[in-house]
């Protein structure tokens, strides 16, 4: 089955649609920033509610990425205050080396300070991006040639990459652009040859995990941590997979990215139900199992990068792809009535305890923080040419 090939009965999200789908989100983040400007948002809601918490989560970027995507599309000068005081403590953050001891330094500073820094020249910004990169690199391993993930360094129980860090590259090569320093740039590309290498299964699903040896370097085991399963197909690593090979594919054209990058949308498209949005684990195709709307987001971004790559018929059919995926989202998983909820995007799971997982489980079938991200940076794309924080 040819993803690109596939009819679907949900037709193309409008350019005016599209539009009214960002003044709603826009709307809601405004009303959110009393709640969430000296403070951060939870990695997910709790009864589609997100509490207020300390900036110590790997997840509390997204939320100032929101407000960096509104001020874009408003100029509202309100916006610019609000993400400019979140780049303070952002800088606080890393200077003092709070919660940053693992890899998502990325998924942390690029859409708050590489942002600012894009956006209005905040020189905050940019310090606090350099100074995370830095931390980035201090996760790498030459031996196997990956960043590790979280625990200890070097502790062969946690000796591994996971298939999000993907995302995190792009900061590393900002700071070699910003720096002239290479070492970054150097960094990122052998990660992402490791991935490529060891995370893609034969039947072109991804692993959430990979075990490396540390005294060889070499390959051990894939394994999941928030999937069904160590053998199932966990949804959003197969959609940090899409748009980390587009990424990929931009800072490195290498045909083995692209190539990757289509067959792990055609395996991802053969498991989705009819409305385009997966459940949280691609072994499910049907049924009463949650889904996860940010997976949907995720892939969107990743298809419209790889579309404003390509060019020609090829990003046509990607761009139609999205704007299906997002027609979806945005009737049926957008958040309209703000009584009932201060995300921006329902029905997303963050990790779904099973007897063969290891996560805690928590924030199942709940607005998640980078759902509502993605959500904004998939119409702000589509809305306009759009100059990536990644």
């Amino acid at each position: 089955m040819n993803a690109m090939s596939t009819e679907f009965a949900i037709a193309p999200i409008s350019d005016e649609e599209v539009k009214a789908a960002l003044d709603v989100a826009i709307a809601q983040i405004r009303r959110n920033l009393p709640d969430f400007t000296y403070k951060a948002q939870n990695h997910s809601s709790v009864n589609n509610v997100y509490p207020a918490v300390e900036n110590d989560q790997w997840t509390a970027g997204f939320w100032p990425g929101q407000i960096w995507l509104a001020y874009e599309h408003t100029g509202d000068k309100v916006f610019r205050y609000a993400a400019q005081i979140h780049v303070q403590s952002f800088l606080h953050r890393i200077e003092n080396r709070i919660a940053t001891d693992h890899h998502d330094m990325g998924f942390l500073y690029s859409p708050t300070c590489v942002a600012a820094w894009k956006l209005v020249g905040d020189e905050d910004g940019r310090k606090a991006a350099i100074l995370a990169a830095d931390q980035l690199l201090d996760r790498f391993h030459p031996v196997g040639g990956f960043l590790q993930a979280w625990g200890a360094m070097g502790a062969p129980d946690n000796y591994r990459y996971i298939i999000d860090c993907l995302l995190n590259l792009p900061l590393l090569y900002w700071a070699s652009r910003e720096t002239g320093d290479t070492k970054y740039r150097d960094v990122a590309l052998i990660h992402a040859r490791t991935t490529l290498a060891h995370s893609v299964r034969p039947n072109d699903s991804t692993y959430h995990t990979f075990y490396m040896d540390p005294v060889t370097g070499g390959p051990v085991r894939g394994a999941t941590k928030q999937g069904y399963s160590d053998d199932s197909e966990w949804a959003r690593g197969q959609a940090w997979a899409i748009y980390g090979m587009a990424l990929s594919y931009r800072y490195e054209p290498l045909p083995e990215y692209r190539d990757a990058f289509n067959r792990l949308l055609a395996f991802y498209v053969k498991r989705l139900p009819a409305d385009l949005v997966p459940y949280w684990d691609l072994i499910f195709t049907d049924g009463d199992e949650p889904r996860d709307s940010s997976s949907a987001s995720i892939v969107a971004c990743g298809l419209l990068e790889m579309a404003d790559i390509v060019g020609g018929e090829q990003a046509d059919a990607y761009r139609l792809l999205a704007r299906r995926m997002m027609k979806s989202l945005v009737d049926t998983y957008a958040v309209r009535d703000p009584s009932l909820s201060n995300g921006l995007v329902l029905h997303g799971t963050y990790s779904k305890k099973t007897p063969y997982n290891t996560c805690r489980g928590e924030g199942v079938d709940e607005c998640v923080s980078w759902g509502d991200y993605y959500f904004m940076e998939a119409l702000t794309r589509l809305a306009r040419n759009w100059s990536t924080y990644w």
